[in-house]
């Protein structure tokens, strides 16, 4: 089954990094919302899926942003409620909603348990006030520690927390207690990334301006292997690249995009994937609102080649820990581009950079892989449009 992406571009400050669409504009909250709901409504049919009693039926859900508890307990009420309204949602359904520690109060739990969400994922970053402050969140150390205990205590059976590595100056060490820290709170999902300097934001124009210098390539890489150590020692599944696990616990609508199942995204910039094409909304909140006011949203849409198609396949595929279905490749595009795929594996595969596993017929990327992982897929894709 498919998935809906809703997002909610609203943050109450802007961190350093983000270069997501976003607005510290909250004014038009209760207005975004109603359009949403238009939205939703006006694209009951782009998902080409099953359907149950006259809907198309999904299973995963997801409120992402921008800050998504940002919005009342009301405004999120009515998009759940236009949700279950036009789609038929799996009772087995991921409900997603990412949220900031300092948003998420036992009020704002308690209402988010009550509308159907049962996944929690929680912007903390790191454990350091220090680099929280660099960072310009809201929240400290100790809130968010509070935060993912409240929301335990709440009834939430599901939370994944977001963390960073490679802070200017920051060591391994410290590195290694953020790792440790999040252990502790014994959560099911973790992601991490390195901290990325992306053209147009804050942090980008502080590199550029010499305020602050990028960590080390070298100590980037031990931290990323540290935190696999950490990580698989402490039980979590390493099922794709910047992403760790409970047993059971694999974000189900994250992984959607991995595996190429179609999904909706709903809301300015949203982008949506029909299995053939993507299209995306507007990346302004005045122009989104306006549009759906009007009836006359204007999107942008991309037909996908099959090469195109096929390079997707490759490049999601290795991220996971499951690789790329050989079987389910040749399926898709035939015998010519699963001999291109593996001529082009050959050498890593001889390197031990790739592996072939049996069951399913697949090739996924080895541990020592994952460090160049970026080369390898490139390497695998096609040179065509």
């Amino acid at each position: 089954m498919a998935g809906v992406y809703v997002h909610i571009p609203f943050c109450k400050s802007r961190c350093i990094y983000c270069d997501f669409f976003s607005t510290t504009s909250l004014e038009e909250r209760t207005r975004y919302v109603n359009a949403l709901c238009k939205e939703i409504e006006a694209r009951r049919d782009y998902l080409h899926t099953s359907k149950q009693n006259g809907k198309v039926s999904i299973d995963t859900i997801y409120f992402g942003g921008g800050t998504p508890t940002q919005l009342s307990a009301d405004d999120i009420k009515n998009v759940m409620e236009c949700l279950h309204r036009i789609y038929d949602v799996s009772r087995e359904a991921e409900i997603t909603i990412e949220g900031n520690p300092d948003d998420l109060n036992r009020r704002m739990l308690d209402n988010l348990l009550k509308v159907g969400f049962n996944r929690l994922s929680m912007g903390i970053q790191t454990f350091s006030d220090e680099r929280l402050r660099f960072l310009c969140r809201r929240h400290t150390a100790e809130a968010a520690a509070h935060a993912v205990e409240e929301a335990k205590r709440a009834g939430f059976g599901n939370i994944s927390i977001d963390l960073m590595y490679g802070f200017p100056n920051e060591t391994l060490s410290e590195w290694e207690n953020d790792v440790s820290v999040a252990i502790g709170l014994g959560i099911q999902h973790i992601s991490a990334y390195s901290l990325m300097y992306e053209e147009g934001t804050a942090l980008y124009r502080m590199r550029e301006e010499g305020k602050v210098e990028e960590v080390d390539e070298e100590l980037s890489l031990s931290m990323y292997e540290m935190l696999m150590d950490k990580l698989e020692d402490a039980g979590f599944e390493h099922y794709e690249i910047s992403n760790f696990s409970r047993p059971g616990f694999r974000s189900r609508h994250n992984s959607s995009y991995w595996n190429g199942i179609p999904y909706i995204g709903v809301g300015a910039a949203a982008h949506s994937f029909d299995g053939k094409s993507r299209q995306w909304n507007p990346s302004s909140l005045s122009c989104y609102i306006t549009g759906m006011e009007g009836g006359t949203l204007s999107v942008e849409k991309e037909e996908l080649s099959e090469w195109q198609r096929y390079d997707e396949c490759i490049m999601t595929g290795l991220r996971t820990s499951d690789g790329v279905n050989l079987d389910a490749l040749r399926q898709m595009f035939g015998n010519e581009r699963l001999r291109y795929c593996m001529d082009c594996a050959e050498k890593y595969i001889h390197d031990g950079l790739l592996e072939i596993i049996s069951s399913p017929y697949s090739l996924r990327l080895t541990r020592k892989g994952i460090f160049v992982s970026d080369s390898i897929m490139a390497e695998l894709m096609s040179d065509e449009d």
